[in-house]
């Protein structure tokens, strides 16, 4: 059974008719948005991680036709006039990144809580607790959470 869908997807208007069984991460991918990953495919690791109406959503557990009228955002989408995004270059700086396979992932959870918590005070705790969702086997997440401190600095 198919179905038609119409979404904005980093910005851009798009309709898309679609089988009913395909996931948001199966959409996406489908469009050439290669920064959301295929990781555990049952929503533990998070490197399939998308903002759906600015929330952070494990895109495989996601079915695409749950985007209709719906607002998504990619890592590329963060991307504007060739210039990376306060997370993006946050990550960087500190280094946050290594294998990089998880890295879109959390770039996308981290956008959403700068979004969030941009000029509040907020403890690693809560940095901790929000990034739950998203697993990393290399960096040890010391240099993650200080990429996310440095945004909420400046």
């Amino acid at each position: 059974m198919r179905k038609t869908i119409s979404l904005e997807l980093n910005g851009e208007q798009h309709t898309k008719n679609i089988d009913i069984r395909l996931s948001l991460l199966e959409l996406l991918r489908e469009e050439g948005l290669t920064s959301v990953k295929h990781g555990c495919g049952v929503g533990e690791c998070g490197a399939c991680t998308v903002l759906v109406n600015n929330t952070p959503i494990d895109s495989c557990m996601y079915l695409a036709v749950w985007a209709d009228g719906k607002t998504i955002r990619t890592t590329e989408g963060e991307v504007k006039e060739g210039e990376v995004s306060q997370v993006q270059q946050a990550y960087i700086d500190a280094g946050a990144v290594q294998c990089g396979y998880c890295t879109p992932g959390f770039i996308m959870t981290s956008t959403a809580f700068v979004e969030k918590y941009k000029g509040q005070s907020v403890d690693r705790e809560l940095i901790r607790k929000e990034h739950a969702g998203n697993l990393c086997r290399c960096t040890g997440y010391e240099t993650i959470i200080c990429a996310i401190e440095s945004c909420l600095k400046d």
